[in-house]
């Protein structure tokens, strides 16, 4: 019956605007929600089979939501060192464990260091890949690879020697035979400051030698802390540039260290044959002729603990030390996916991987056609609350008007149930 058939579609256009209204009720109260993305209400006609050329049998309407899960948000700066976001393609993966979990995916970027030192947000664990200091992934950047990024992995630092750039005038009217001394700093392995004293030996006629002391502490010049080898024989050329070093590189080699580091072999750069950028020799103009060092720089770092974490473009992971070293310790993965608006949503901002979706692609911040990782800003909700505000008045109106459908089929009940009377 006709009236029936009127009523039915009117019942399910009440249904259908309140669900909607309950989509617009989410948007708008999730208008600040990091890396929300607004859903949709989409309305789909449903027609009876019974319709035909001289018959309308009311049919109604369905409803179901769309997350435009692709779509970008805006992009703001924050002043949390680990708060990040990509701009482009694809999720940060993250698991519900640090070791063994589930691996989901999200757009929401406000990730904090728990206790334990994981990079986290709503108990979902951020994902990554271990990184070289300079930033290289350790391994593949593959699934199997992927780990919990732990920030305590290197709650200290401090490097090795290995290079030490000096520059110095030799006098050339000391006598030969006559021997000077200076002294650089060197660091081992652990972080330790070591105190290595050099003796200046001038073997001839523009020719002179360097030998190494055994190192000693910084802090007890008395004691040994390891095993120094090594003799450079110098020659200079007759203008004080530097011709020669043997051998060359210049090296130096510490063994055996007390506090159990690792050997160490230090680089001389003692500047450019046939310039005078590093070691020269000229007449000191002196009573006493002395060794005038200009410089002496070298790598390595003392011993420092972890101070702060920050992670900058391209989603590499930073660690910054109180002895001023900077490393980086992890890089993060962006997943991507054939199909992401086949994602299913959950709580959290947290999307799962489905059929529809499938399986995710791991790549490094803009490569592959993944977005790229900014770090220090977040991903603003996709809501427009003026447009949200427009659909709710609509929404409003066609559920008004479904009711006073509702009412007047009533009406025309009690008129038909009067007639039969």
């Amino acid at each position: 019956m006709s009236l029936t058939g009127a009523l039915s579609s009117a019942i399910s256009a009440l249904s259908a605007q309140g669900q909607s209204l309950s989509m617009i009720s989410d948007n708008i109260a999730n208008s600040d929600t990091t890396g929300y993305k607004t859903t949709s209400a989409m309305f789909d006609a449903l027609v009876t089979a019974s319709s035909n050329a001289t018959s309308y049998a009311s049919g109604g309407v369905t409803v179901s939501g769309r997350a435009n899960i692709t779509q970008q948000g805006l992009l703001a700066a924050t002043s949390n060192a680990t708060d990040v976001a990509i701009q482009g393609s694809g999720f940060f993966a993250v698991s519900n464990s640090t070791s063994g979990g589930t691996i989901s995916y999200t757009r929401n970027g406000a990730f904090t260091i728990n206790n334990a030192g994981y990079l986290e947000n709503n108990g979902n664990y951020l994902e990554g890949w271990r990184t070289d200091a300079d930033g290289n992934v350790v391994g593949n950047e593959s699934a199997s690879n992927l780990t919990a990024i732990n920030t305590q992995v290197a709650s200290t630092s401090g490097s090795a020697t290995t290079k030490t750039t000096v520059a110095a005038n030799l006098p050339s009217d000391a006598a030969t035979g006559d021997t000077y001394t200076s002294s650089m700093t060197v660091y081992d392995s652990l972080g330790a400051a070591n105190s290595m004293q050099v003796t200046w030996t001038k073997t001839g006629t523009n020719t002179w030698s360097a030998s190494f002391a055994n190192p000693t502490s910084t802090s007890d010049t008395t004691t040994a802390t390891g095993t120094a080898s090594g003799t450079i024989a110098i020659t200079f050329n007759s203008d004080g540039s530097l011709a020669s070093t043997s051998p060359s590189p210049a090296t130096v080699v510490v063994t055996g260290w007390t506090d159990g580091a690792a050997d160490s072999s230090i680089t001389l750069n003692l500047g450019t044959v046939g310039k005078t950028d590093g070691l020269t020799q000229y007449a000191s103009g002196e009573t006493t002729p002395s060794v005038n060092v200009t410089s002496i720089d070298s790598d390595g770092l003392s011993y420092g603990k972890l101070s702060s974490v920050s992670i900058g473009k391209d989603g590499v992971v930073d660690a910054t030390y109180s002895n001023g070293q900077t490393i980086a310790i992890y890089k993060i993965a962006v997943a991507t996916f054939a199909d992401p608006n086949g994602l299913s949503a959950r709580s959290d901002g947290i999307y799962s991987a489905t059929v529809t979706s499938g399986n995710a692609a791991l790549q490094a911040s803009g490569e592959n056609g993944a977005g790229t990782i900014y770090g220090s800003e977040l991903e603003s909700s996709t809501t427009d609350t003026s447009s949200q505000f427009s659909s709710m008045i609509s929404a409003q109106q066609a559920y008004s008007a479904a009711s006073q459908v509702i009412s007047t089929v009533n009406k025309m009940y009690d008129t038909l149930i009067s007639a039969m009377r």
